[in-house]
């Protein structure tokens, strides 16, 4: 492992493993759950300069048909005009336009979010989990973060209200990132 101490090792270019990176999301359910969920094909790139955190960059492109609740029926729904609108808006992308260090583990990313029609910049608070070698001689670097949207600032409007007050879904979704990129140069 090395530690944040030693970031300058860390200077080059990087590929999510989609193998071990998870890109999900929480949305409150009916007021009195949660549901999560996450998407199955995605790609992103990194650029890490140790030296100067601030040079780093970060673009990721999500195929929305990709959504996974666990629950196929509500996947569907999810997938169509009321929500995603897969067809006519088969990613949602983010392409970073900043980095800031605000603590030895921990950065704060800048970037511009686009879900359907809406580019909105958006900041992620990630915490550096560590480097490692894995046994195929990869290099690996892990960072965790999360940020809360408002669904309809992207143009996700779509609700139901129930009989006891409130709505179905919430309108605060909780987008977490669980990131192992691997060196590629």
């Amino acid at each position: 492992m090395t530690t944040a101490t030693d970031l300058r090792q860390l200077t080059g270019n990087y590929t999510l493993d989609p193998a071990h990176t998870r890109i999900g999301f929480v949305a409150r359910h009916a007021m009195v759950t949660k549901v999560r969920g996450g998407f199955n094909d995605f790609e992103g790139d990194l650029y890490l300069d140790g030296e100067d955190p601030t040079k780093s960059t970060a673009s990721v492109r999500i195929k929305t048909a990709s959504i996974d609740t666990r629950n196929e029926q509500r996947d569907e729904h999810l997938r169509t005009n009321d929500f995603l609108d897969v067809e006519k808006y088969p990613e949602i992308t983010f392409v970073s336009t900043g980095v800031e260090q605000l603590d030895e583990t921990t950065y704060r990313l800048t970037g511009d979010l686009t879900i359907k029609d809406v580019t909105k910049p958006i900041s992620i608070d990630f915490t550096y989990e560590g480097v490692a070698t894995d046994p195929f001689g990869n290099v690996r670097v892990g960072f965790e973060g999360s940020v809360t949207i408002n669904r309809k600032d992207f143009n996700v409007q779509w609700n139901a209200p129930l009989e006891t007050g409130g709505v179905l879904v919430s309108e605060k979704v909780t987008l977490e990132f669980e990131v192992s990129a691997i060196k590629s140069s």
